[in-house]
């Protein structure tokens, strides 16, 4: 197997084509970048910036460059000595324009006559065997609005099939309509009625049963080829958590690609591991991203931070958050595995819906992939049990159905052994935790939102440099193909923003302060959404006033505190974007905000660099998210997927030929030479880069320093700066190194090491050094 050394994310879509990609390809291989790693590029919905809608998996899309854009790349990767990996989505597809998805299409005009029908998760008896599409406005006659055009029912822009023989002369809009095997009911009624999987939230992403052998092979086909020929070498699956059995298809995408480099964006809680016989290398890195960001949070900040805008407990707050989704956005899924329960169950709808969505609250990963896992249903069982002693009896009936394997099971078992109920509550599971936590929870616990990014845990504050020393050399041992990452396209904040923000961990009592007089200055009324939305205006500065309104509008409606997406506050939101115009229109707010950004960010600066260097040395495949090899302080997407101005990048890395090091500055010509050479060594040194060994320090300041020997490639990054400079810098603080010349990569310096070299010495340029002996062992 091949096997990636670094990976350079791009976001391929109609305004950045495989084309465009094939011609960054140098660039790419000049910054030393070992595989190009592809957003989806299966034909999507049209205009679709980010791909995972995807409507026809048969061709890669034409908008994004087709196959001569793919085999174009292919050829620019493979001749420059790089691979190609491509992210893939076998757990649903976009269903928004019935006419673009030929599976869809064929399902709404033949019911369940159509060949498709089997593909995509449907309940056609809970929709009386008609196919619900949660369309339809709020008017009292929608339905009004249906006309016939051209053999086809027209809902404004919306256009869907009529159905062999249903249209007779003479007949309205309204009665053809009451013909088909579909019924357009008002948008809703989705949370409650729908009767199709769909994926988390979005009704217009259809899940898709990949389970199927046939659905398999026909989603897969332009993928297989993709192999055949030798065009990528790797994949990155999307949500496999939302797959019916994500063992089976990861051994049957393995087959597919003869055994290629495989990861899967799966989120792990704090202390949770991939199963063991998944044939995947590792996830995407959500984990990594939560282990490097706690580096950098100072502990000592955890108490006044907490008790500045006070909230409910954590775990509270996300039982709570996720009851509400699945009482709400995902009902319509509860309602879904209450129908799946046996007639002689002995319990009654209402009690079982109550019964299962309190499982779901307390459920406390993603999922389980029963036999393996069948420890979180019971820990969910006993969690909601002592939540609600009042659901015990049906608790313990639907413990014993949700896993029906005799105790201690653990062998391969077919999903017909499991059932469609236990099958179904594990699909289910995930979206809960995802829409609860992720995109509830997380714009409501606000105390340090550098730690409130997907894969991580808020509650957890920070880490000791023993506790990561542990688990960078557990992950060496464990998972060292696995995928690391500080910002993806789905991270909250980009890596750049949450270093800054982490700042304010090491100045509690300013920030305090600063929050105060902003609350007085430009009142929201919603104590912890300001502090989330303040902290972003701090993290991201200088930022635009669009892009703080719409993130501002985001976040504020995802909290579904204040405001919601479905019945916006308007009163609550006018506070809140006057707020948000106080920070540039209100000469006071607009220097309370600057003054502080000014504070801090020498010290983001070098939380940046250090973050950014540990991230790319650590064990594990590094991954860069397109354009952070400069400073990026994106906000949650789309934000995060802007255009990225590669010619800039390349100006500034042609000029770092016979020059010294640049300042650490808005320039950001100093995360571009780190990154550059930190991936330059890793791709042109590997073996430098094959065990991993803590590196100590000694003296007043060591514990400002962290860092680890890879097996000849030496990482040392600061951290806590403020506390650094507050105690007066390194002053004697000390490397332990065994003697020797050493140089740093990034600089050039030399340096001589006697057993013990000086920190001062060390980081007179940058904040960081990544060393390599030059005099031999």
């Amino acid at each position: 197997m091949r096997t990636p050394l670094s990976t350079y994310r791009l976001q391929i879509r109609p305004s950045f084509t495989l084309h465009d990609a094939a011609a960054l390809v140098p660039y790419l291989a000049d910054l030393g970048v070992d595989w190009v790693y592809l957003s989806p590029i299966l034909t999507a919905e049209e205009g679709s910036d980010h791909g995972y809608d995807v409507v026809d998996p048969s061709a890669v899309d034409p908008a994004r460059g087709g196959a001569d854009g793919l085999r174009a790349l292919s050829e620019a990767a493979h001749a420059a000595g790089m691979g190609v990996l491509v992210d893939i989505v076998p757990n649903h597809m976009g269903v928004a324009t019935p006419a673009r998805n030929k599976w869809w299409w064929s399902v709404l005009e033949h019911g369940r006559g159509s060949r498709y029908a089997e593909a995509f998760d449907i309940d056609w008896e809970a929709g009386g065997g008609k196919l619900r599409l949660p369309v339809l406005g709020d008017g009292d006659n929608e339905l009004e609005q249906l006309k016939l055009v051209n053999g086809e029912l027209h809902y404004y822009e919306n256009r869907y099939p009529v159905a062999p023989g249903t249209a007779r002369d003479g007949d309205s809009a309204q009665e053809v309509h009451a013909r088909q095997h579909y019924e357009l009911v008002n948008w809703r009624r989705a949370d409650s009625e729908l009767n199709y999987r769909r994926f988390f939230g979005v009704n217009t992403l259809a899940g898709i049963r990949v389970e199927e052998p046939w659905v398999f092979d026909e989603a897969h086909a332009e993928i297989r080829r993709w192999f055949d020929e030798s065009l990528v070498d790797g994949l990155r699956i999307d949500h496999p958590d939302g797959l019916a059995d994500p063992k089976g298809y990861l051994a049957r995408l393995r087959e597919l690609t003869g055994g290629a480099y495989i990861l899967v964006e799966k989120i792990l809680e704090p202390g949770e591991s991939l199963p063991r016989d998944w044939e995947t290398e590792g996830t995407t890195g959500y984990d990594a991203l939560a282990d490097v960001d706690r580096l950098f949070t100072d502990p000592a900040g955890e108490e006044t931070l907490t008790a500045l805008v006070p909230t409910e407990p954590y775990a509270d707050m996300i039982h709570g958050t996720k009851r509400g989704i699945a009482d709400q956005l995902l009902n319509s899924e509860v309602q879904r595995l209450v129908r799946l329960l046996p007639a002689d169950s002995g319990l009654d709808p209402a009690t079982a819906a109550d019964a299962l969505a309190e499982l779901l609250a307390c459920f406390p990963v993603y999922r389980s992939y029963l036999p393996e896992g069948s420890e979180y249903l019971t820990d969910a069982v006993v969690a909601a049990t002592v939540r609600r002693p009042d659901l015990a009896g049906a608790l313990h009936i639907l413990h014993r159905l949700l896993n029906p394997l005799p105790a201690g099971e653990t062998s391969t078992v077919p999903l017909a052994d499991l059932g469609e109920l236990a099958v179904r509550f594990q699909q289910t599971s995930g979206m809960v935790m995802a829409k609860g936590v992720e995109d509830t929870a997380f714009y409501r616990y606000s105390r340090l939102t550098s730690l409130n990014e997907v894969g991580a845990d808020p509650a957890h504050f920070a880490v000791t440099p023993f506790e990561l020393h542990a688990r960078l050399l557990r992950r060496q041992l464990e998972q060292p193909a696995a995928m690391t990452a500080l910002t993806t396209h789905d991270t909250k904040r980009s890596e750049d923003t949450r270093a800054r923000i982490s700042v304010l961990s090491e100045i509690p009592d300013e920030w305090a302060a600063a929050f105060r007089k902003l609350q007085a200055l430009a009142p929201m009324g919603d104590e912890p959404m300001a502090n989330l939305l303040w902290q972003a205006v701090i993290g991201a500065w200088p930022l635009s006033r669009d892009r703080a309104h719409a993130y501002a509008e985001k976040a504020s409606r995802e909290a579904s505190a204040s405001t919601t997406w479905t019945a916006p506050d308007a009163a609550f939101e006018a506070r809140m974007h006057a707020a948000i115009d106080a920070a540039f229109d209100d000469a006071e707010v607009n220097t309370l905000v600057t003054s502080l950004v000014e504070r801090i960010r020498t010290a983001g600066y070098s939380n940046s660099l250090s973050a950014k260097l540990l991230q790319l040395t650590m064990p594990g495949v590094p991954d860069v998210y397109q354009g952070t090899e400069f400073w990026d302080r994106s906000l949650v997407d789309p934000d995060n997927r802007r255009e990225v101005d590669f010619q800039r990048r390349r100006d500034v890395a042609a000029s770092f030929a016979g020059t010294g090091a640049p300042e650490v500055d808005e320039d950001a010509a100093a995360k571009l030479l780190i990154t550059t050479r930190a991936l330059q060594l890793k791709r042109g040194r590997p073996e430098l880069f094959s065990g991993y060994v803590p590196v100590t320090a000694e003296g007043p300041a060591a514990r400002h320093l962290f860092g680890f020997d890879r097996g000849g490639a030496v990482t040392l990054v600061t951290r806590l700066p403020v506390g650094l400079q507050v105690q007066g810098g390194w002053q004697e603080t000390g490397v332990l190194l065994p003697a020797g010349t050493y140089r740093d990569v990034i600089t050039g310096t030399t340096h001589t090491s006697d057993g013990r070299v000086a920190v001062a010495d060390l980081f007179g340029s940058y904040p960081v050094a990544l060393l390599v002996r030059e005099d031999g062992e």
